[in-house]
């Protein structure tokens, strides 16, 4: 499967959620799966933001919940989240394909979000 993508998408892998988060991916998924916006398929969670300065606190969110959220040196890369918008492409583990994401090496498959679970 794959997740839509919409403006600016905050996209986790749940077995870094499974692995990190306090509770695992049942405890996050109780926590977060009423928001709005919030989608997910059997590799991806995915949430997002109309512009950046949510996105930025989204991001700082992620780093209090025990995410490494990304490195800057020697070049910047996305670690245990990534942020897609139109103008970046994504991070190593994730493939984007028009207004869709998915895991790398996982067939893209059907596609969870808005409007269309």
């Amino acid at each position: 499967m794959a997740v839509q993508l919409e403006c600016i998408n905050l996209i986790i892998p749940i077995k870094t959620i499974e692995k990190k988060y306090v509770g695992g991916w049942k405890q996050f998924l109780a926590e977060r799966e009423p928001l709005i916006g919030a989608w997910y398929d059997e590799h991806l969670f995915r949430t997002g933001a109309m512009n950046q300065m949510d996105i930025y606190f989204l991001l700082e969110h992620s780093r209090k919940m025990g995410f490494e959220t990304h490195t800057e040196t020697p070049v910047f890369k996305w670690l245990d989240v990534c942020v897609v918008n139109p103008s970046n492409l994504a991070c190593d583990w994730l493939e984007v394909e028009n207004d869709t994401a998915f895991l790398k090496g996982k067939p893209k498959g059907k596609v969870i979000g808005s409007g269309m679970n």
